[in-house]
Formats: C-alpha cells, sequence, structure tokens
C-alpha cells in the first residue's frame, strides 16, 4: 500500500536535500499529448545530481511514497502521469542535462538523462559524428525518457531503436542504490543484462540518470526521394528494391497515405505540398552514402528500376538540403496535423513486413463495415512500424464516435496480433495499454516480469500503475 506524498513527507525530503529542490506541478506536468490522463497537481522533485536522486528514491522507498519520472513529457501512453492513486512524487531530471563527454575515437558520448535530444544531435555534430535517433519531438523529448521508453523514430531500420544505441547506463534502483554500468564498451559479458533491462522498462524498474551512447559516422551525402506507389505492396517491393541496391544505406522509409497529405491540407496549408494531385500512397526514402557516390543518382537510379517494375508511377528526388528539409517536413507535420483533427483511436503497431499490405487490406475493410471513420495509415515501412489511426468523418466529431473507439481499437489489436504482430511498437506501455499487454502478452513473459518488479521494486513506489498493474 503505497502513501501519498504529503506535507510531512516532504518537509522530511526537504531536510536531506539542497535548497530549491522540490517545487510544485505546472501545468505541463499535469497532461500528455493526448488529453485522455490527467496527472494529479502534486510536488515536483528537481534534482541536479545522481546522488540527489538515490537521496530522494531512497526517501520514497522508506515513507512508500510513488515516484513518477518525468522527461520532456512527450509520451504517448500517459506513463508521464498517474491520474488516480496515493499522490505521487514527480521526479523531473530536467535539471540534469549535461553533456558529461564526447569521445570521438570511440564513436561514444556520456550524457545525463535530462539532455534534450536535439541538444545530443548539435553535440554530436560538433565531433563530425552522428547519434541517428531522430523523432518528431525531438526538441523537447528528453534521452532518459527516449530509452525509458526505448523509441523507434525514423532512421530505425539503419540504425536500431534506443536500446541498440546505448552501450551503458547509470541509474537509480528502487531501493535507493545507484547502477553504476556507464561503460563506453562494446563488449561486456560479466552477467545479466541490467542496461537492457533498464531500457523499455518506463521508470519501474528504476530511474535512468545518464548514459553511454553509440555515435556514428557522419555519410558523407544524404538524399531524399518522396516515391509515389500504386499500394502498400508496391512499396514494400520497392524497400526490397532499394536495398538490394544500396545494401545498408537506406536510413528511412516511411510510408505516407493520401489521409495524411489531406489533414496537411486541411490543419496545416503553411507545410509546402509537391504534388498538385496527392497519390494514394508515397513513399518517403532517405540514403546516406560514403564519398564519391551521388545520392540524387542513386535515387534517380532507384526510380527507374521502380518504374520499370510498375512499382512507381512519378516521384521527386530532392536537388538540395533545402528540398530535403521541405520533404521531411510533410512527414513529420503529419503528427501535427493528426493532432489538430482530433484522433478516435490512435494505434502504435508493428507487423512482420509481409503481413503489412494484408493487414492495411484487411482491416480497412473490417472498419469501414463498422463506422464512417477516416483511416490514416502512415509510420516507418521500413521496420514494419504503423500507426494507424481513425478519425471523424468531415462535419463529425470525435464524440460522436466514444462508443465504438473500443471496438474499433479491439479490431485493430487482433488482427495484429492474429497476424504475429505487436500492439505496442515504439511508444510503450504506459498507462494506456496496461490491459492490451495483458491480453496479447506471452503468460510466460509477464509472469517473468511480474517476478521481476517484485524482486527489484517489492513495495511498487517506481511509476505505480505502469506497464504493470
Amino acid at each position: 500500500m503505497l502513501n501519498p506524498a504529503d506535507s510531512g513527507f516532504l518537509s522530511r525530503l526537504a531536510a536531506e536535500l539542497p535548497d530549491g529542490r522540490l517545487t510544485s506541478a505546472e501545468a505541463r506536468h499535469l497532461t500528455e499529448p493526448r488529453g485522455r490522463y490527467p496527472g494529479q497537481p502534486g510536488p515536483v522533485a528537481l534534482p541536479r545530481s545522481t546522488e540527489e536522486v538515490a537521496t530522494i528514491i531512497r526517501a520514497c522507498a522508506a515513507a512508500r511514497v510513488g515516484v513518477v519520472p518525468w522527461g520532456g513529457g512527450t509520451g504517448l501512453v500517459a506513463g508521464q502521469v498517474m491520474p488516480e492513486g496515493p499522490l505521487p512524487l514527480l521526479l523531473s531530471l530536467e535539471k540534469m542535462n549535461r553533456l558529461r563527454g564526447v569521445f570521438p575515437s570511440e564513436n561514444t558520448m556520456l550524457v545525463e538523462a535530462g539532455m534534450i535530444l536535439a541538444d545530443i544531435h548539435a553535440a554530436a555534430l560538433v565531433a563530425d559524428r552522428l547519434f541517428p535517433l531522430s523523432l518528431a519531438s525531438e526538441g523537447s523529448a528528453r534521452i532518459g525518457g527516449n530509452l525509458s521508453t526505448n523509441a523507434g523514430g525514423t532512421a530505425v531500420l539503419r540504425y536500431g531503436n534506443a536500446r541498440d544505441l546505448c552501450l551503458g547506463l547509470e541509474a537509480v534502483l528502487p531501493d535507493g542504490s545507484i547502477f553504476h554500468g556507464l561503460k563506453r564498451l562494446r563488449k561486456d559479458n560479466t552477467g545479466y543484462d541490467l542496461r537492457g533491462l533498464l531500457i523499455g522498462a518506463e521508470g519501474t524498474l528504476g530511474v535512468i540518470t545518464a548514459a553511454s551512447l553509440k555515435l556514428m559516422p557522419r555519410p558523407a551525402a544524404n538524399g531524399t526521394a518522396l516515391l509515389a506507389v500504386a499500394s502498400p505492396a508496391a512499396a514494400l517491393e520497392l524497400l526490397g528494391l532499394a536495398q538490394s541496391r544500396l545494401a545498408g544505406l537506406v536510413s528511412g522509409f516511411e510510408l505516407i497515405h493520401r489521409s495524411g497529405l489531406d489533414f496537411l491540407a486541411e490543419t496545416m496549408p503553411q507545410v509546402r505540398q509537391p504534388f498538385a494531385d496527392p497519390p494514394e500512397w508515397l513513399v518517403l526514402i532517405d540514403i546516406g552514402l560514403p564519398q564519391a557516390l551521388d545520392p540524387a543518382e542513386a535515387l534517380e537510379a532507384l526510380f527507374l528500376a521502380g518504374h520499370e517494375a510498375g512499382l512507381v508511377s512519378d516521384g521527386l528526388v530532392a536537388q538540395s538540403e533545402a528540398q530535403r528539409a521541405e520533404f521531411w517536413t510533410i512527414r513529420e507535420s503529419i503528427p501535427e496535423a493528426n493532432r489538430l483533427v482530433g484522433a478516435v483511436a490512435s494505434h502504435d503497431i508493428s507487423l512482420p513486413l509481409s503481413e503489412v499490405p494484408r493487414f492495411i487490406a484487411e482491416a480497412g475493410a473490417a472498419l469501414a463495415g463498422m463506422a464512417d471513420w477516416r483511416i490514416n495509415c502512415f509510420g516507418h515501412l521500413g521496420d514494419g512500424n504503423l500507426h494507424y489511426n481513425l478519425y471523424p468523418a468531415r462535419g463529425r466529431k470525435r464524440g460522436d464516435y466514444d462508443a465504438l473507439r473500443a471496438a474499433g481499437t479491439r479490431l485493430v489489436h487482433d488482427m495484429v496480433d492474429a497476424m504475429g504482430g505487436s500492439v505496442s511498437a515504439e511508444h510503450g506501455i504506459g498507462r494506456l495499454k496496461v490491459a492490451e499487454l495483458e491480453r496479447y502478452g506471452d503468460p510466460a513473459k509477464l509472469a517473468a516480469m511480474r517476478a521481476i518488479k517484485a524482486a527489484l521494486d517489492p513495495h511498487g513506489i517506481m511509476n505505480p500503475g505502469a506497464v504493470l498493474r
């Protein structure tokens, strides 16, 4: 049984910390981007060091007070807000945002958990390196949250998820002990992989305070193209063609449906769209090449090969960095346009690549028989991750579909599960998908997860109610 973070607890905690470490929640702490889960207005801890985090966690463990880690607040599964239960302590690492070191010869970087992802990109660039984790929210998302949710993004096809880009962690465990795993090693077979366990745990097994990140050489030249394809099946064939012609050099392969372009025209007309008559399906392909290779030539050759194979009907190859940025702005603005339209239900799913075309066809037909909603299907086709979202028909409001929202999600998730996919691809479980994990999760995996949680966090203070009920 947890206790609230009441005035008595806060007085005792304040006595153990330097001045200015405790404050009250602001509006930004009390909501999440989809607006479905309100947070509780309560205390916020703002530590400046790992030792201060340890002091806070030890106090919470002794008093049985719940701790909700808060990064940039950009998570989409309500892992950063606790709408009910005893008042928790919100733990924000935004003041722990230092760059601890860059080691270009090792291609590694040490960062604190509160460092904003865009600032990590900038620091890598100074060292003539690339940190390839790329998200639409990178201007406010913090690396601790990215690691805690094992964030994906647009470059997973080439570089992997957040877990693949992390060599070591420093973290505070639920008893307040510090895990000193901040190593810069590519090989370290010394027992259980606590790094891998804490990444993706969404703050339920401890608080990540710093990370050792992998850096990559920067490609000598980058290229981007928007290619019109007849169908998702054609897009999948084009992906295979691109990978065979440009083995290991395809950084991103994004699938875009016309609905996303329509939403942009409806809500964000300032975003320039290059096609006067938008095609039904588009692919955005991004490549990074070594010296002596021309990305525009490579993409033009891919277009010709795709056209000859009957896969591509039209396309544009970026001729400058400004045009590359314009193409990516289209893709990265779709989530904001979606938000402005207002989703009935959003689904972050992944499928075996060969099942993607069948899922899109069968799910669309089944949902059309249920209601007159609009579907916007887009995402990272290169790694099988789709954002499959349902929206009100024109002239209707999302509240008109409240009675159908759960049934729509059940239909989508049942289909995904039946096809060997996952109902959570890159956003995590949080509080939004706890029941979905129970419904679709492997029983042996769930039992092991509960055993790990009970062993590391026997009092259940870490992010109560997230991931596991």
